[in-house]
């Protein structure tokens, strides 16, 4: 029988076989032979100890089980940790092992037992979806004496297959809720609503179940526990983290990747993480605490949050009372401008109770309305100021402060971002992290004196995990082209727009899709507004000279293979990226462009060298944000023969008809307004995009220098669809309308 018709006959019997143990002793003698093996072990988790057991060990005896806990004091317990399959030759070869990871050594005590000799090993997770189930070891290469790839792949295949009765014999479960899904606890509808509102709100998940449903933390931790294979841990007031590692550990780092240390030592730590699959989480867990062994359990969201002080004692809470309520109560204090005495103006000072729930309230209702930025604008003498929000790109008044107060409002927020509240006459940037809904916003402030006084634009960042690739919503030649660009091993990929057109979302989702445990990834940017495992991320600090250009100098000297600089302000950042672009690595950045043709101008009006550039450029891609109608309210329409007109004439009449768009399966739909919405129509934004190929006759045309209109009209030639045109196809999916697409683009 040949290695083919071997490992199909023992797939076929797994997956057959009704008892995962009756079956693998009998296919023992098989798998050794099919994968040139003179033993084989499997190791199950044991999900309450934190450790892998031996199921069962081949040979003529069967010794006492095999214990080995998750760490790297042992090869299977290391495998098990990092999930990482690994060949080793010779296990008695110290330095092989070490620089697989410097604990790493080969326990010789289960040889001893035995009296048996181990030389070499092959090691492979079992897994299913992500999820750590067991060991499958293989010892000892019979002939030849050294594992082969062929080796490998077919060990791989064998714990996919054993992955299946593992899962079965644990009762592991497919999905995180699938235990509840089963029980007819909650429905799948159900949970595709929570998890649309999840994403609405920037909430977790297990905070709507448990608020708009009857279950409780315990049955959403036995959920947990069925599907991470791990103890579920459950929020006690009681317990307070006071251990070695939290000394170095920071506070805002550990809530934004949502794990914790609880308890332990150096010898054995126990670590609370919201997803125990994480591989890249736990690997960095790994080498941050560095503990012999190491013990994960499952937790909620909102409890890491609060072991961190991030669930309680929000730095600000919600007033009670609407705007309404608390500009009354403000209305009947006499203020400072009417002269009254002290102890009355004193009222209406900063620290005032009525401007500090004010103020509050203004964060507050930013925040649940998902706006960009809130601007605080004075005018002038007593007509009272505006405070507007940006939401979805646009602008709207939602509340008038009385003339006498906004000094008070303004010095109010200036303390809260600790800036000078006597400094009146110039401007001043500061920030401020604030704490609601369990989770921590970070703010960045802009003070500016106006002729009317002080105005402030509070900027709520947007933080969290990188949004992925597939969810950008380019168009599929613009994915495929990305793609593709990704493949090439160095060169310069620009992301080009206005302030707020989604470029740092864009770029972490590119750096998402290529971020692999082979690839160092160095980012510079100001301010650091998404994060994600894998990457080393470094905030810009111009007070203490760490700037763009000061970064790249020193990632060059750290061996990376992809670099991302925040922005190219200047001529040093933009030519020191595109010497590292030109030296084997990777460089991403951003410019504050209009299109892709227009930033291969811009760059070379900086005084770049165009041959450099020209070999440096992989592709620019220009985009801005448009509103999108809201999917809950929006209605289907049949357009007039004028307006599929103008939006063809719009796209290029010649172009439409080479592309074939089919008209025929186009929908049309407009803005009509619900409650989820607020009435306008609109919710939520998209990209469009324009990607520009460095081609070779592009880099012929940059190197010659070639002004923005040969530029634009050879990338034309070579397929690039305007930002215009890419909306003009959203439109015909029924994404967006005229309307929104005539406010960011130049279309007729």
């Amino acid at each position: 029988m040949d290695t083919y018709e071997l490992l199909n006959s023992i797939t076929h019997q797994m997956y057959n076989a009704e008892s995962f143990e009756e079956v693998i002793w009998g296919l023992q003698y098989d798998i050794m032979k099919l994968l040139n093996a003179e033993r084989i072990t499997v190791y199950r988790r044991d999900k309450k100890n934190q450790t892998i057991v031996s199921s069962f060990k081949s040979g003529s005896d069967i010794d006492s089980e095999i214990i080995l806990p998750l760490s790297p004091s042992s090869i299977a317990g290391y495998v098990a940790m990092s999930q990482e399959s690994i060949v080793i030759n010779d296990v008695n070869d110290s330095e092989y092992l070490s620089n697989i990871h410097p604990s790493l050594s080969f326990e010789h005590t289960y040889d001893q037992q035995t009296e048996f000799s181990t030389r070499s090993m092959m090691v492979v997770p079992i897994l299913f979806k992500n999820i750590l189930l067991g060991v499958f070891q293989v010892i000892n290469a019979v002939d030849p004496l050294e594992f082969s790839a062929e080796n490998l792949e077919n060990a791989k295949k064998v714990a996919e297959q054993i992955g299946e009765k593992f899962r079965y014999h644990l009762q592991s479960t497919l999905g995180p809720y699938d235990y509840l899904i089963k029980r007819k606890k909650i429905t799948i509808d159900e949970l595709e609503e929570f998890e649309i509102q999840a994403e609405e709100e920037n909430i977790p998940m297990t905070q709507i179940i448990i608020a708009e449903t009857p279950l409780t933390e315990e049955d959403v931790g036995m959920s947990f526990e069925q599907y991470y294979q791990v103890p579920f841990f459950k929020y006690n007031p009681d317990i307070t983290p006071q251990n070695v590692f939290m000394e170095n550990l920071n506070v805002d780092y550990l809530a934004g990747h949502l794990w914790l240390p609880i308890a332990g030592d150096q010898k054995n730590v126990i670590v609370l993480i919201d997803d125990p699959s994480d591989t890249e989480r736990i690997m960095e867990i790994q080498s941050l605490l560095n503990a012999e062994t190491y013990e994960f359990m499952v937790a909620l969201q909102e409890d890491i949050l609060k072991y961190l002080g991030r669930g309680s004692g929000q730095t600000i809470e919600a007033p009670e009372m609407n705007f309404e309520e608390l500009l009354g109560e403000i209305d009947g204090i006499t203020t400072e401008d009417e002269e009254e005495s002290e102890g009355t103006s004193q009222l209406l000072d900063e620290n005032a109770s009525s401007i500090i729930q004010l103020v509050n309230r203004i964060i507050v209702d930013g925040i649940d309305m998902g706006a960009s930025d809130i601007h605080i604008e004075p005018h002038k003498g007593k007509n009272p100021a505006d405070v507007r929000m940006r939401v979805d790109g646009v602008c709207s008044c939602i509340l008038q402060i009385p003339a006498g107060i906004i000094r008070a409002v303004v010095s109010r927020v200036k303390v809260l971002s600790r800036l000078d509240i006597t400094e009146t006459r110039k401007p001043q940037d500061g920030k401020m992290a604030v704490r609601y809904g369990e989770l921590a916003h970070e703010l960045r402030i802009a003070t500016l004196p106006t002729v009317n006084g002080e105005s402030i634009v509070m900027r709520i960042l947007a933080s969290g995990d990188p949004l992925p690739f597939s969810k950008l919503n380019l168009s599929k030649k613009n994915e495929s082209k990305i793609e593709k660009m990704l493949e090439i091993p160095h060169g310069l990929f620009l992301v080009v727009g206005p302030t707020g057109s989604g470029k740092t979302t864009t770029l972490h989702a590119i750096l998402g899709k290529i971020n692999t445990p082979d690839k160092k990834i160095l980012t510079a940017e100001d301010p650091v507004e998404i994060t994600q495992p894998g990457l080393q991320q470094v905030q810009m600090q111009a007070k203490i000279g760490l700037d763009f250009a000061a970064a790249l100098r020193s990632f060059l000297r750290c061996d990376p293979d992809v670099i991302l600089i925040g922005e190219m302000r200047d001529y040093e950042t933009a030519h020191s990226g595109i010497e590292a672009s030109l030296t084997g690595h990777q460089v991403y950045s951003t410019l504050h462009t209009n299109s892709a043709p227009e930033t291969i101008t811009r760059l070379l009006d900086m005084g770049l060298e165009p041959i450099n550039f020209a070999d440096a450029l992989i592709g620019v891609l220009a985009q801005r944000l448009m509103r999108t109608l809201c999917a809950k309210c929006k209605e289907a329409y049949t357009p007039k023969r004028e307006e599929m007109e103008r939006l063809i004439k719009a796209y290029g009449k010649e172009l439409f008809e080479k592309e074939n768009i089919n008209l025929s399966t186009v929908e049309f739909y407009r803005a009509k307004g619900c409650k989820k919405c607020a009435d306008t129509g609109y919710k939520g934004r998209t990209g469009l995009h324009e990607l520009l190929e460095g081609t070779v006759e592009m880099r012929r045309l940059i190197a010659k220098g070639a002004d923005v209109s040969d530029v634009r009209d050879l990338a034309i030639k070579e397929g690039m669809r305007t930002m215009a045109q890419d909306g003009i196809l959203k439109i015909f999916k029924g994404q967006t309308d005229l309307l929104q697409l005539r406010k960011v683009t130049s279309i007729d």
